[in-house]
């Protein structure tokens, strides 16, 4: 998420012009990129048709144009994985999320106070989900419509609950740090998540937590209320995203095989249902075939911030940091992949399988 420079997101992502790669590519007149668009790989299964796309090329003209000016691109000279990712991907995902408003808000009659829409975003460290979610919430935006961005990570105990999670769980090496399920403030989740989903009026406001991952030589702290960003009602639409949204307990012989260590983290998810995934009404999940990416793209991310000449983590630092999170991608992600999240209703739920370069190759 785009959190001001104190709450980056976990993985500490690759600057955003990086996430683009930079291959020149032909100047599309509109009816090659209406042929383009229509190509997607999960054109259908979002419900856009051909004919959809045809009678609305002028809102995908106008959007397309908004995006590249955020990210500081020549829409007249877009190269072929630029092209994918926006007309491929964050295009048909903001048309989904504007489908998924449209459905919610109809369930409502006229003058009844409409909550915001939850949407949550579950995806790995590193495959992107903060910069997408960045360009959906500046659709919002620029659209009209007032959207709230929080993250997981601005649920994180404080450095003085963390230091009592560690000592309680001495040994834990996946409860030593911030990340897994024991490690975030489940009672301050649902206050916030309930205040946000109750900010439907005119003139009612409220602060988003974050998150500061530089406080204590990166151990992390909650981040002063000062800094933290105003949001103004009604809003439309919450964009909430993490790592491990949706994740649901497995039988204790499987995480046993996984990572003995594990066993509390499993005992720690049964909370989190009721803390987060209930107020999610609406979910993108964001698969990837290996887990194994995670550490690729992280390694890329401090190396990126390094040659930018910031200070960032060195590759042992890297591989150690993704070890305590590999063992919970490994016991829970099939199951996420299988079943979906919890609660979550398949009418109201995508699937957007990426490949290492973080682009969609199949949706559900």
């Amino acid at each position: 998420m785009h959190h001001n420079d104190v709450s980056g997101s976990e993985c500490g992502e690759v600057p955003l012009h990086s996430m683009f790669p930079t291959k020149a590519a032909e100047v599309s007149s509109v009816e090659d990129l209406y042929e383009f668009i229509s190509s997607g790989p999960f054109i259908n299964s979002l419900g856009l048709t051909p004919e959809g796309v045809a009678e609305s090329i002028d809102k995908w003209l106008a959007y397309g144009l908004h995006l590249c000016r955020l990210f500081q691109l020549n829409e007249l000279d877009l190269s072929f994985p630029q092209k994918v990712r926006l007309y491929h991907y964050y295009l048909p995902v903001f048309f989904w999320c504007e489908d998924q408003i449209s459905q919610h808000r109809s369930q409502y009659k006229d003058g009844e106070d409409i909550p915001p829409l939850v949407i949550g975003f579950s995806a790995p460290q590193g495959c992107g989900k903060t910069t997408l979610v960045f360009a959906l919430d500046y659709l919002f935006k620029v659209t009209g419509r007032k959207s709230a961005t929080i993250s997981i990570d601005d649920f994180y105990l404080t450095a003085e609950d963390q230091a009592k999670l560690r000592e309680a769980h001495p040994g834990n090496a996946l409860l030593e740090l911030r990340g897994n399920a024991g490690s975030h403030d489940l009672p301050f989740s649902v206050e916030t998540l309930t205040a946000l989903s109750n900010l439907s009026k005119e003139g009612m406001k409220m602060k988003l937590p974050r998150y500061d991952k530089s406080a204590y030589n990166g151990k992390g702290d909650r981040a002063d209320p000062s800094t933290w960003p105003e949001v103004e009602g009604p809003l439309t639409v919450v964009l909430f995203e993490g790592w491990m949204l949706g994740f649901k307990p497995v039988p204790v012989e499987v995480v046993k095989a996984v990572d003995p260590q594990l066993e509390t983290v499993n005992r720690n998810l049964e909370a989190y249902y009721d803390a987060w995934d209930k107020f999610i009404k609406a979910w993108i999940v964001i698969k990837i075939k290996d887990p194994s990416c995670v550490y690729q793209w992280r390694l890329q991310a401090e190396i990126a911030m390094r040659e930018a000449g910031n200070p960032g983590m060195s590759d042992d630092e890297v591989k150690d940091f993704v070890s305590r999170y590999l063992p919970a991608y490994n016991a829970y992600l099939p199951t996420l992949y299988s079943e979906g999240p919890r609660g979550s209703d398949p009418k109201h739920l995508i699937v957007v399988e990426i490949d290492e370069e973080r682009n969609p190759i199949l949706g559900n």
